[in-house]
């Protein structure tokens, strides 16, 4: 297996202690950009109930397993920091320094290292020792409360927005800033803490300026980009599938509304917010006339800002995604492409998910870590 690909971060060293969420992600960005990643997994799995093979979030890593609750565990681990340039646990407050493999355990034996911390309520605060998922997370932000219907309950967004959006991501922004400020002269190795009530909160920013200034109502579907719209939004067509619409500036609009067939009277209702409604159902009407790849047809080439919605098994085979490779085929698996890009130093998928403890031999020889490959038995004895 390659260490390590031809990405930007070519040469730096990830140590991920295993979890589920947002962690294997942020560190599977972290490879997809050429890091080497070493996933240390427990014994018996992350319980995370998928075939290991299948876990597309450990793609272009390594694994060796390490019982933290034996005699030996931490030592090992942090013979692996030691060498590294960055660390990502997810567990709850407290745990990693029980372990043995906290903060200042690591940063003791290397000043240098970035600790990246990735949790639900983060390292402080009442509700920092409560279980919790996404969908709670974003419900106390406010975000979730905006996705959906006024007289429905909110749409849940998969957990894209906390678990990747306001987690993995942000760790991400915040490990790679703090590796930066590790390198540079007179700097140091650091603690990151990256909430995902904080970053699913830092996400609406734009929206908090918008309320503060009277642009944006409080409620849910009553705002230009929360479903009240009717310019957008997404449509229904005759068999049942869907048109998103986003026709916001008003050459697009008059663009949208031209080859939907609407004439100038009805067209003109996007100036009185009272005939929003109106309009909103003669777009439905003109809609279902039609299927969804007439209407794709129709609107194709146009700045109508209308696209047609997907599922996950469709969007690879859309010419413009598939000219791109958006989605690229691995081992068999169709899958997103690592992103961004990089015209100097493009990531690839090198591997396949890494397989728990499969590359315990590798990375001891390549990071000249040979304690790693003690086996320890349930006594704890080697």
């Amino acid at each position: 297996m390659t260490a390590t690909g031809n990405g930007p971060l070519s040469g730096v060293r990830v140590v991920e202690l295993a979890g589920i969420g947002p962690g294997p992600f942020a560190a599977m960005l972290l490879a997809d950009l050429g890091a080497d990643v070493v996933r240390v997994d427990r014994p018996g799995g992350a319980g995370l109930g998928i075939d290991p093979a299948y876990d597309l979030t450990n793609r272009n890593k390594r694994s060796v397993i390490v019982d933290l609750k034996s005699a030996t565990g931490p030592a090992q681990v942090l013979d692996l920091v030691e060498r590294a340039d960055v660390l990502i646990e997810g567990y709850r407050p407290g745990v990693a320094e029980r372990l043995g493999v906290g903060p200042d355990a690591c940063l003791a034996r290397n000043p240098r290292l970035v600790y990246g911390r990735m949790t639900g309520w983060g390292q402080e605060g009442p509700l920092t020792q409560r279980a919790g998922h996404d969908i709670a997370y974003i419900a106390l932000t406010g975000t979730l409360g905006m996705f959906g219907k006024p007289d429905e309950p909110p749409t849940v967004p998969a957990n894209l927005v906390g678990d990747y959006a306001g987690g993995s991501l942000y760790l991400v922004i915040g490990v790679l800033a703090a590796l930066q400020h590790a390198r540079t002269e007179g700097g140091a190795g650091q603690v990151v803490d990256a909430a995902i009530v904080d970053g699913a909160a830092h996400l609406a920013t734009m929206i908090h300026g918008m309320v503060a200034a009277g642009g944006w109502q409080d409620r849910r579907a009553s705002n230009l980009l929360d479903g009240g719209c009717p310019f957008y939004g997404n449509y229904e067509t005759s068999d049942g599938q869907y048109m998103a619409v986003g026709a916001l500036e008003p050459q697009f609009y008059a663009e949208f509304t031209r080859l939907l067939g609407l004439d100038k009277a009805e067209a003109d209702a996007r100036r009185d917010m009272a005939r929003w409604g109106e309009l909103r159902d003669v777009i439905a009407a003109r809609f279902r006339t039609k299927t969804r790849d007439e209407w794709t047809a129709a609107f194709e080439g146009s700045d109508a800002c209308v696209a047609p919605v997907l599922s996950l098994r469709e969007a690879p085979s859309h010419p413009h995604l598939a000219a791109r490779s958006t989605f690229i085929t691995h081992g068999g698996i169709t899958q997103p492409a690592p992103a961004p890009r990089f015209s100097a130093t493009p990531g690839a998928v090198r591997c396949g998910p890494a397989r728990p403890g499969a590359d315990t031999a590798e990375v001891a020889r390549d990071w000249d870590v040979p304690s790693i490959e003690k086996v320890i038995d349930e006594d704890g004895a080697q």
